[in-house]
Order: C-alpha cells, then sequence, then structure tokens
C-alpha cells in the first residue's frame, strides 16, 4: 500500500490545510480580502476547467481505450447528474430550514432574535446544514484525489491542487456562514476544519474500493472531471458573471486563463 500514505495526506491537504489558508485570509484587512477573494475565485476556476479538461478526461479516456469511449462519457454524465442532485437537496433542505425558522419566529412574535447570530436556533440549523455539506463535498474530494492517484501519482499531485485552488475561496464563504449562524468564530474555525476530516475518510474508502476494481478507475476520473466541471460551471462562474465591468472581465479571464496554463503547464512537465 506504498500509495495510501500520500493519498491521504494530499487528501487532508485538499480537505484541512486549505481550511487553514483560508483562515490566514481573515486576519487580512476586510476591504482588502474582499478585492482579493474574487480573484482566488478566478483563478480557482481555471484550475478546475483544466484539471477537468486537461488531465483527468483525457487520462479516462486514454485508460478505457476506444472501446470504452461511451462508458467514459456516461460516467461524465453520471457525475454531473449527481452533483446536481447533491446540490438541489443542499438548497431544498437549507430553503426548508429558513421556512420552518421563519414561522417560529411567526408563531413566537414576542421571541427576540439576534440578527447578528442569525437567527438563535434557525441559525444554528442553517450553520448545521453547512457543515453537512462540506462533509459531503469534501469525502468526494477526497474520492477524486484517490481515483487520480490511482491512475498516476503526477495527476494526483494535479487534482489535490485544483481540489485546494477551489476550495480556499469556498472555506472562507464557509466560515462568514458559520459565524452568521450563531457560531463563536473559535468554534467556526474548529469545525470548518473538522469537515476536512471527511476527505481523508473519503480517500479511503476510495483507495480500497477502487483498488479491488481497477477496471472502473477510468470511470471514476471521468467522474472526477464531472465533479470538476459542475464547481466551474454551475458553482463559481456564475458568481463571476455578476461584475460585468470591462476591467474586472479583463481580469477574470487573465486569472481563469492563468489557472488553466498552471494546470496545463504542470501537466507537461509531469509527463515530460
Amino acid at each position: 500500500m506504498p500509495l495510501l500514505l500520500p493519498i491521504l495526506l494530499c487528501a487532508a491537504l485538499g480537505g484541512i490545510a486549505s481550511a487553514a489558508f483560508a483562515v490566514a485570509l481573515l486576519w487580512i484587512p476586510p476591504e482588502r480580502s474582499a478585492r482579493m477573494l474574487p480573484h482566488f475565485v478566478s483563478f480557482a476556476t481555471g484550475a478546475l476547467l483544466g484539471a477537468a479538461l486537461l488531465a483527468l478526461l483525457p487520462e479516462a479516456m486514454e485508460t478505457a481505450g476506444p472501446a470504452g469511449a461511451h462508458g467514459v462519457g456516461a460516467a461524465l454524465l453520471v457525475g454531473l447528474g449527481v452533483f446536481f442532485v447533491i446540490e438541489k437537496l443542499v438548497l431544498w433542505w437549507h430553503s426548508h430550514d429558513e421556512e420552518d425558522s421563519r414561522r417560529r419566529g411567526d408563531d413566537h412574535p414576542g421571541h427576540d432574535h439576534d440578527p447578528g447570530h442569525g437567527g438563535g436556533g434557525g441559525g444554528h440549523a442553517s450553520g448545521v446544514l453547512v457543515l453537512v455539506g462540506d462533509s459531503i463535498h469534501n469525502a468526494l474530494d477526497g474520492v477524486l484525489i484517490a481515483a487520480a492517484f490511482l491512475k498516476d501519482p503526477s495527476l494526483g499531485l494535479l487534482t489535490t491542487f485544483a481540489v485546494a485552488a477551489h476550495e480556499i475561496p469556498h472555506r472562507v464563504g464557509d466560515f462568514a456562514l458559520l459565524v452568521h449562524a450563531g457560531f463563536s468564530q473559535r468554534r467556526a474555525l474548529i469545525l470548518n476544519l473538522a469537515t476536512g476530516i471527511a476527505s481523508v475518510l473519503g480517500a479511503l474508502v476510495a483507495y480500497f474500493a477502487l483498488r479491488q476494481a481497477m477496471s472502473a478507475l477510468p470511470y471514476a476520473l471521468a467522474f472526477a472531471a464531472a465533479g470538476f466541471l459542475y464547481i466551474a460551471v454551475a458553482g463559481l462562474i456564475p458568481g463571476l458573471q455578476r461584475r460585468a465591468d470591462p476591467r474586472t472581465s479583463a481580469t477574470q479571464v487573465l486569472l481563469i486563463s492563468l489557472g488553466i496554463a498552471t494546470i496545463a503547464l504542470a501537466e507537461r512537465l509531469t509527463h515530460a
């Protein structure tokens, strides 16, 4: 099991260390961090697109061969569908919780909600949803990292880089949501870090499962590519589109291109 240790370390890097790095951004003055965060998102978008289309998907097609091309396409579609359904479930659960919270407020009009703490119990419930969603997301990240490492350690490192790139801005946002939901900053930090353990668990399960069924590896890589594509196209790009002024748009295009170029260069160097 020579690959298990680097897989678990990289899963921890993607899930836990990225949260710790994200917290470092909180020490930066709010005005400056607010300007920096969209740049991280733009770069992460490019890194995810590059990892999916220049690394994971080509490796899946090469491993599966011509006879497995349709299977790779099917795995890609299934992956997009799975991530869509997971996001829908989290959004539905979150909106359902907010509706229940509003009803509790209507039933008890004299109850004083502290707006700075996300509305008391309802706010904490929203925080729990953030933690559940993060844990699922991190577990899937661990699966993606393990699948990439089993194909090629260099591909695993590229996948870890892409995971960490998109996790950093994601974790900053989650920390803010947890604090808004009523958690203390210290507790929000600890819980945010703790959800990264799910990435290690996901990687551990995927390692043993895929080693028992190596024929499924190219389809796991296609599933991983689908996850990165979905996060980039459905999760990150819509937020970038909210600002359409020429200067911001040019900066976004430049940083997305830089993210893609970074993956392309790393891919070329590791296969030189």
